[in-house]
């Protein structure tokens, strides 16, 4: 497989230079101190991090996702984490320090209302209260796992817990049949507990914890690997249906539509199953692969399928990886910059595979 690293160095933005150098090429260390200093030069990353609050928090949230990739205004905690991380910068770096204990501190197996961030105002009974917190501890667990902590007890026992509970669904027979009716519709039972893209996400970045759970893992990949259903993600809580779009009820990228109509998405699954192991031996989502690896020129670099439109996504779990470029000048959009995201993801997903890579 080739990789246009020398396109990349004359186009892509700093952390896209450096994680193509460090994680694709794999250039010699005296290099990669050379240019230590990119992803702490690129604008959108420093603009991130100073709007972090001293407490280390942002914008009094969690899980708060921006409509626009460099929009920080509102950001919460953990994406905005977990996109710094994606810009190349280490977990020891001053914002990404100053967050780890408030990300930790969700790890805790408890029902505080206290830290449900912007999540406490719907909040209004012990049950969402539980949820809530569920939900705020898998997604800390995320950013944590893939910060590098995954020797961190803390992080393993929250891991072990949140794998339990997801296994424990999948080998019961309410998996195979989540269903109740509620008036006119088909809601998931209050009990279903299915993986999550959060759950997914850490146990990405968790690679000796997998291998620890190898059997629970065979299940987890069984289940998202099955054809997912047509009901919307709505599960009854108390007495009323909650949209739960965190949930990965079967697979997200079934056929060719579901690429093209969402490419930044597609990239994150694909890049999410390869490291959990799983891509290599799924068929149809190595020929997804496969696909955006036909896409590029005979220098390795990605275009559209479709005319010359940019990759763009709605989907909020795509918003700390894609995109790093800052394209929001029209110069920006006419350049080679806007292809840099998708040609860097497709030389990382097949490092992943373990591809030979061919550095041009």
């Amino acid at each position: 497989m080739t990789y246009p690293l020398g396109w990349v160095l004359d186009n892509a933005c700093g952390p896209v230079q450096y994680r193509s150098a460090s994680e694709i090429a794999r250039v010699s260390d005296s290099t990669l101190q050379e240019m230590d200093f990119l992803p702490y030069a690129y604008r959108p990353a420093l603009r991130l991090a100073m709007s972090q609050n001293v407490d280390g928090i942002w914008n009094e949230s969690m899980l708060t996702v921006p409509k626009q990739g460099s929009d920080f205004t509102s950001v919460g905690t953990i994406p905005a984490a977990r996109r710094l991380l994606e810009y190349g910068w280490n977990r020891e770096s001053p914002p990404l320090a100053l967050a780890r204990r408030a990300l930790f501190r969700l790890l805790a197996e408890d029902n505080d209302p206290a830290y449900l961030y912007e999540l406490g105002p719907k909040a209004k009974d012990d049950d969402t209260v539980r949820r809530g917190r569920m939900q705020l501890r898998e997604a800390a667990a995320a950013a944590l796992a893939q910060a590098g902590y995954e020797s961190d007890p803390r992080l393993r026992g929250a891991a072990r817990r949140i794998m339990e509970r997801i296994d424990s669904y999948l080998s019961s027979p309410l998996a195979e049949k989540p269903w109740k009716r509620v008036g006119n519709v088909h809601v998931l039972a209050a009990e279903a507990s299915p993986p999550t893209f959060h759950a997914l996400a850490m146990l990405a970045h968790m690679p000796i914890f997998r291998n620890e759970n190898y059997t629970e893992m065979e299940r987890v990949y069984e289940y998202i690997a099955q054809p997912h259903p047509r009901q919307e993600s709505i599960q009854m809580v108390g007495k009323k249906m909650v949209e739960q779009p965190q949930f990965v009820l079967g697979d997200r990228l079934p056929h060719r539509n579901a690429v093209e109509d969402d490419v930044p998405f597609a990239l994150m699954w694909l890049e999410t199953m390869a490291r959990l192991g799983f891509l290599r031996r799924n068929e149809n989502w190595m020929k997804m692969f496969e696909r955006f690896e036909d896409d590029r020129d005979r220098t390795g670099v990605w275009h559209p399928h479709k005319g010359s439109s940019l990759p763009a996504t709605t989907n909020p779990r795509v918003w700390p990886m894609f995109p790093l470029e800052d394209l929001s000048t029209a110069a920006a959009k006419a350049t080679g910059a806007a292809w840099a995201d998708v040609t860097f993801r497709i030389g990382l997903i097949g490092k992943l595979l373990g591809r030979e890579i061919k550095v041009i």
